[in-house]
């Protein structure tokens, strides 16, 4: 049985471009997860008699609908009230919504206003989805017996709410009538192009009853395996470890999961091996130290990193020869080598990444195009560098060097044998 499934994203700032609708991607990969698929999204102002009118039309064609957004203390967030209309009940002070207000204020040390208690004044009958970040609850009622599923607009709350409450409880009330499960990739170091020859050459055999279907969200690369009945379910276990297989060290994680960073990937690299990373940055500014550190636990595994913009820096702070620079130049193999032991001198790390390459606009020369990089990684037995020509825009380029060397000091530690060839991500 077909679940329909349909989204209501409610705001003005959303219809205004105020803002850049993330939330239903977080809820459609969410529900995709556990084989609920969107059939229908919509996005309103802040109407009530538009949201009155929508969310009766989409619970009448609906099995499940969620709606984001719309249950903040201003005047414009209409959700409570436009699903109560909807469902013919009245607002009422929810008693659980009502202490969720008051350990919220207490633990900020802040007094409830007014405002705020508009938050506890929900649809009567309803019940609570718990919010353990912010001030509103969520909730959810049956309307026309639809599932309707009240979520609030701020990512970070939607998100938890959705891994801890939203999504364990539809697996129970769609176990049974869900789609098929999905199997989620999460790569790097290839292209979609490149991999879909190379599964056309290494498997042909792939089974219809198995799509494959990719999505770029640089620097990742994910592959979804989509069983399209139950033969396909059976064969999914079987075509996703010969997929693993073919694809080798350049997937990063395999499963039902939101897709990984490089960082989230090799910091629990290093906290298992007991290791540590240093980084000397110049053309990422500090852009790698900072996606380490954004890794719960990275304090264990980085203590220091250098961001070396000019030379005379490279010189001072990482000891790097002046005669190495005015030789060589700042983008060179011999100036990243250098700045990546100094970088291990200067630190108690085992592991260094040093980078240094020209972003642009300005700064290329006739020998050193725009976007060209030399990368060093290694330890203190051994480094290598590498030289990468990646003719894109200011900040993707830093993306995209920033990833490169993460990947790169990854494979060294898993100890990889296979060679990443970047150039082919196409």
């Amino acid at each position: 049985m077909k679940i329909n499934v349909s989204l209501l994203l409610t705001g003005d700032e959303l219809m205004n471009g105020d803002i850049i609708d993330t939330n239903s991607l977080m809820i459609a990969t969410s529900l995709s997860n556990i084989g609920l698929k969107v059939n229908k999204k919509v996005t309103l102002g802040d109407d009530i008699t538009l949201l009155n009118t929508e969310i009766k039309q989409l619970s009448q064609s609906s099995d499940l609908l969620i709606i984001n957004g719309g249950l903040g203390p201003t005047v414009d967030d209409l959700t409570s009230q436009a699903l109560a209309d909807a469902g013919g009940v009245k607002l009422q002070l929810n008693t659980q919504a009502h202490s969720h207000l008051k350990q919220w204020a207490k633990r900020r040390n802040i007094t409830l206003n007014e405002p705020n208690l508009k938050q506890a004044y929900l649809p009567s009958g309803c019940d609570i989805i718990a919010n353990k970040n912010g001030s509103a609850v969520g909730f959810s009622m049956t309307l026309n017996n639809c599932l309707v599923i009240c979520t609030p607009g701020v990512p970070s709350e939607l998100k938890t709410m959705l891994s801890d409450e939203i999504v364990p409880n539809l697996v129970n009330v769609f176990r049974s009538s869900a789609e098929h499960p999905i199997c989620r990739l999460q790569t790097f170091g290839i292209g979609e192009s490149n991999l879909q020859a190379l599964i056309d050459q290494q498997i042909p055999d792939w089974p219809a009853e198995i799509a494959i279907g990719f999505r770029a969200a640089m620097p990742i690369l994910e592959v979804k395996l989509c069983p399209q009945n139950k033969t396909g379910e059976h064969l999914l276990t079987v075509y996703q470890a010969k997929l693993c297989q073919l694809l080798g060290d350049h997937v990063l994680a395999v499963g039902a999961s939101d897709k990984i960073t490089l960082a989230e990937y090799l910091v629990p690299l290093l906290l298992k091996s007991k290791q540590k990373i240093t980084v000397a940055e110049s053309c990422t500014g500090g852009l790698i130290a900072s996606q380490i550190t954004a890794i719960a636990g990275s304090s264990a595994v980085f203590e220091a990193g250098f961001v070396t913009y000019s030379n005379q820096m490279k010189s001072k702070m990482l000891g790097v020869a002046a005669t190495t620079l005015q030789r060589h130049g700042a983008v060179s193999e011999a100036t990243v080598l250098a700045m990546a032991r100094g970088a291990l001198e200067r630190s108690s790390a085992d592991f260094a990444i040093a980078v240094s390459g020209i972003a642009g606009p300005s700064g290329a020369s006739k020998n050193k195009p725009l976007g060209s990089v030399w990368v060093a990684w290694g330890n203190k037995e051994s480094l290598q560098a590498r030289y990468y020509c990646l003719p894109m825009a200011r900040q993707d380029f830093q993306q995209a060097v920033a990833a490169r060397s993460l990947d790169l000091i990854r494979r060294l530690i898993i100890e990889s044998k296979e060679l990443a060839n970047y150039n082919r991500v196409n």
